[in-house]
């Protein structure tokens, strides 16, 4: 690996241009997957036929499980190389990449195995009927029995290789899938193209990861002997025993917490439901809108992980926490205007989706409570980021318990019992605003003892 480019960005790149070299292209990445989950639904209900649409909504479940999977190896093994680059410690860094790999293949490949084994069941279990089996099978086949491998190696690889500070090309191999994703998409589902409807949707997303992975595996190869993204399965013989544990010490509590969202959302969603299709219309709405600022303060804490791992290992705390500090004064006035502008024209936003006056009201009511967590929640995705890359596991696993199975799950409850059906817009940022709090207390303390570590070194 060229050492000077990243040991440059790492320790001397003045911290603005840093951090912006790191988060703003892993924000922008965000910003497409945004457009790109809502490519599907959007071309496949062009067709106005329920049923497309409904094998759409009942395979999602299964591709949030993936999520689970990204986080749990890239997440987890994207944090290991950074620490691991941070103490010099080139051939760990190797080794782990290589884990991390090979582990993303087993899980796709245990995907398609159980999903093929147990398709009966599967199906039953997502609620296919006589009348959506088709269609679902159809999306099934593609988006899990032939995809799952390359749909999780797309975001691991892409996790790896951002470790090391190449944000750009992370982006790059990303949203060369989202993009193709999105032209493709008519092109399979329409009348116009093949005209395979649902499953045309699931061939698209197949394709559009094959070609993501592939421009990964391309840059691997063309790169080998300047990266330390490493596909060489003998690696692992070099694991030290320390290394695992570590990659799966932060990459579960990650895992869990993608989980424990899915239970939330479905929380909500069983919730909203008692009130009728309007509402659950008018919460969907609601949901897709929150998802824009929510996935730039995902991606904006994910984009400075690296350097964050980096300092600590290296022993640079002072650079570390100059790092967080300026990441988190400019992406809390973005976050301030979000909120602000989302609140005023919620609305309008509203009636961009759906012109029904009924469900234009009900969900400018529900985007007003969902905005109000946006600063509370882009803090807690901040110091749980730092959290992630200094290898403390334990305390991102709190706050996923935390997050929802103490505060936000029982404040569903709590806020719809004395306020039906508009509280449970406002159980997120009831929740986010106690996580806030308690998640600058604790990074605090992280400091303060670090700091105080080395002092005792000195000393």
């Amino acid at each position: 690996m060229k050492e000077n480019g990243k040991t440059y960005l790492f320790e001397t790149m003045p911290i603005p241009r840093a951090i912006m070299e790191l988060a703003l292209p892993m924000v922008v990445t965000s910003l497409v997957m945004v457009i790109y989950n809502l490519a599907d639904t959007f071309f496949v209900g062009m067709l106005n036929d329920p049923v497309q649409n409904a094998a759409v909504t009942l395979v999602y479940p299964v591709m949030l499980a993936f999520n689970a999977v990204n986080n749990l190896f890239g997440v987890g093994t994207s944090s290991m190389m950074s620490r691991c680059l941070g103490r010099g410690d080139h051939e760990m860094v190797r080794a782990s990449s290589a884990f991390g790999f090979y582990g993303s293949v087993f899980s796709g490949l245990l995907f398609t195995v159980l999903s093929i084994a147990f398709r009966t069941p599967l199906m039953n279990l997502l609620g296919a009927d006589e009348i959506t089996w088709e269609a679902t099978a159809g999306y099934l086949f593609w988006t899990v029995n032939c995809g799952a491998m390359p749909a999780i190696l797309n975001v691991v690889q892409g996790m790896m290789v951002r470790s090391e500070g190449s944000s750009v090309h992370a982006s790059i191999g990303t949203m060369s899938g989202c993009l193709l994703n999105i032209v493709l998409d008519p092109v399979f589902i329409l009348p116009w193209g093949f005209g395979m409807g649902a499953a045309g949707a699931g061939l698209a997303t197949f394709i559009s990861n094959c070609v993501a992975c592939l421009y990964f595996l391309v840059l691997a190869r063309v790169k080998r002997g300047s990266t330390f993204v490493c596909l060489d399965i003998r690696k692992l013989r070099h694991l030290d025993r320390d290394v695992v544990p570590g990659i799966l010490g932060v990459g579960v509590p990650a895992a869990i917490q993608n989980l424990l969202n899915v239970t939330g959302i479905t929380i909500l969603n069983n919730f909203t439901a008692v009130y009728g299709a309007a509402a659950v219309a008018a919460m969907g709405v609601a949901q897709k809108i929150n998802m824009l600022p929510l996935q730039i303060s995902l991606g904006f804490s994910q984009g400075i992980m690296p350097l964050v791992s980096y300092n600590y290992a290296s022993g640079n705390h002072s650079r570390m926490k100059k790092g967080f500090y300026f990441s988190y004064a400019v992406i809390m006035p973005v976050m301030l205007a979000v909120t602000l502008g989302y609140w005023l024209g919620a609305p309008w936003l509203v009636e961009m989706f759906m012109k029904n006056p009924e469900i234009v009201e009900s969900g400018a009511a529900f985007l007003r409570g969902l905005c109000l967590a946006q600063v509370f929640l882009c803090t807690d995705f901040m110091v749980v980021g730092v959290f992630a890359s200094l290898g403390m596991g334990k305390y991102s696993l709190l706050f996923a318990i935390l997050r929802k199975v103490a505060l936000e799950i029982p404040l569903l409850f709590i806020l719809n019992a004395l306020f039906p059906l508009y509280g449970l817009a406002y159980a997120q940022f009831v929740a986010e605003f106690l996580l806030a709090i308690l998640a600058l207390i604790m990074l605090r303390r992280i400091f303060r003892r670090e700091a105080e570590k080395r002092e005792a070194v000195k000393a």
